[in-house]
């Protein structure tokens, strides 16, 4: 007896790790080799391949293929339908499996849905991806991104509203944590009050 879930449309391979408590809903695949933390949920028609790792409490939306390479830290959330890739120049007669490069995901990210990652790239903890942004370099932690290619057009809380940065500070309205900017980066002063 397992102390996961799976739907019975999804299939879940020998060799795949899945953390107590995660839910895996309606036509998903997780490949052998794949590692799936606690509580996580993944939504209809996801797979997850091998060499990819999950942390704890991620939350993935429909439609979302997580390559090999890719790595999402605890409380990463995946919009439906957001894309991953795990090599910059593939074609369909060259093999480039020596060539995957890793996109790392930090803490708390969340991503929209149809956004796309290019590969190789990290996104900084409690980013911020808007829905079909297409990002295609390094993203620092809080940075609110949108368009394409992503720019930087602001800041976001831990809590996920956006920040108001004034005279190099911003304190959330909503959680109580501030922040400071310093150099382009946005560092947390005083942590988050639980909300709920």
């Amino acid at each position: 007896m397992t102390d996961y879930f799976v739907h019975e449309s999804s299939y879940v391979d020998d060799g795949a790790v899945i953390g107590r408590g995660t839910k895996i809903w309606h036509f998903s695949h997780i490949m052998p080799g794949a590692i799936i933390g606690e509580r996580c949920n993944l939504g209809q028609n996801v797979v997850v391949m091998q060499g990819s790792r999950l942390g704890n409490n991620v939350k993935v939306q429909n439609n979302v293929s997580i390559y090999e390479g890719v790595v999402l830290e605890d409380d990463v959330f995946c919009g439906p339908s957001c894309v991953f890739t795990n090599v910059v120049n593939p074609r369909s007669h060259v093999s480039r499996k020596t060539e995957y490069r890793q996109t790392l995901v930090r803490r708390g990210t969340s991503i929209g849905a149809n956004a796309t990652i290019l590969c190789g790239i990290t996104l900084g903890e409690y980013s911020f991806i808007g829905a079909g942004a297409v990002v295609r370099s390094d993203v620092p932690a809080f940075a609110l991104m949108v368009g394409v290619p992503a720019r930087r057009v602001g800041w976001m809380c831990q809590c996920g509203l956006r920040l108001q940065v004034r005279e190099g500070r911003a304190a959330c309205g909503a959680c109580g944590a501030t922040y400071k900017e310093v150099e382009g980066l946005l560092r947390l002063i005083d942590p988050p009050r639980p909300l709920g």
